[in-house]
């Protein structure tokens, strides 16, 4: 008799939560193929189908709903009964799975999380860059790392002291043919690089100097979503594009793009890594905690106490 394995009903839930099999199988690590295959190999010992397939989308059927509803907790205690024997593990092991916008990660990867692992070479990290905000729970992920302002009030958050701020820039030429904005509403007689949200929603460049704040909705010549396609451009001398400073803090020390706006563009809001409590986090997940205090203690280096 067949007997679904963890893997399985994990499988289950996600694909319930996801809402596709394109991306269950990514969070998941495998291939939509193979996991059809186990669906279609629950279902077939269960007798019932749990999903309503179409080409387009997947839905839970009653009997599907009914299953979810019902293993979903059960699965949390057994998850719940792992971790806390993994938390009794004297070295970490396992997978800790992040996630993180792409401009946090970048400024993370080699001081914390590649640290991290020469230090704990028997774990595996599993690090999702995305610009929509998730619910690390809900979509399997131990750990997120957003602003501040954007951590979610139930969460426990660890400030990393990498403070962030965007820096306005353009190409040495642009400013030679177009001339230097001296104020933000100045940009809309500019050519600027427009920058579509995950949401589908063009960003709005906001400004704040001195109490007074200003959000431009610039307009330009292109519209991209991606950083380095945005920088691309910039340099190409395309027009004016606003960056988080850390991605552009190279070309401006070497002179390819010169800062405008300085004084309008004041910090925002801490780096930090953010999760939910949990009585017995497993070793893997506390020793990633541990060192990313001892990361935000030290200014960015972990080899300070």
């Amino acid at each position: 008799m067949y007997r679904p394995s963890l893997n399985d009903l994990d499988a289950i839930l996600t694909i319930a939560r996801d809402g596709t099999f394109r991306g269950a199988a990514q969070t998941l690590g495998m291939s939509a193929t193979a996991l059809s295959n186990a669906v279609a190999k629950l279902e077939s010992s269960l007798g019932v189908r749990l999903f309503n397939r179409t080409t387009r989308s997947v839905s839970l059927t009653d009997a599907g709903r009914a299953f979810v509803a019902r293993v979903g907790p059960a699965l949390l205690d057994i998850h719940g009964a792992m971790d806390t024997a993994r938390s009794q593990q004297a070295t970490p092991t396992g997978t800790l799975r992040i996630n993180a916008f792409a401009s946090g990660a970048r400024e993370i990867l080699r001081p914390l999380i590649l640290d991290y692992l020469h230090r704990n070479p028997a774990v595996h990290v599993d690090l999702v860059t995305e610009g929509r905000l998730v619910d690390i729970v809900a979509e399997g992920f131990d750990l997120g790392v957003r602003r501040l302002d954007l951590v979610p009030a139930d969460m426990i958050a660890v400030p990393l002291g990498r403070m962030q701020r965007y820096a306005v820039v353009a190409s040495p030429t642009y400013l030679e043919h177009h001339g230097r904005p001296a104020t933000p509403t100045d940009l809309l007689n500019h050519r600027c690089i427009r920058i579509r949200l995950p949401n589908g929603a063009l960003f709005r460049w906001y400004f704040e100097k001195q109490g007074e704040t200003v959000q431009v909705d610039v307009s330009g010549p292109i519209t991209l979503d991606e950083t380095s396609l945005a920088r691309m451009a910039v340099l190409e001398g395309v027009g004016i594009g606003l960056f988080l400073e850390h991605n552009v803090l190279d070309d401006i020390a070497a002179g390819t793009l010169v800062r405008i706006l300085d004084d309008w563009t004041p910090p925002l809001a801490d780096l930090c890594l953010y999760y939910p409590g949990r009585r017995n986090p497993p070793a893997a997940l506390k020793a990633f905690i541990d060192l990313a205090r001892r990361f935000a203690r030290g200014g960015g280096r972990t080899d300070k106490a």
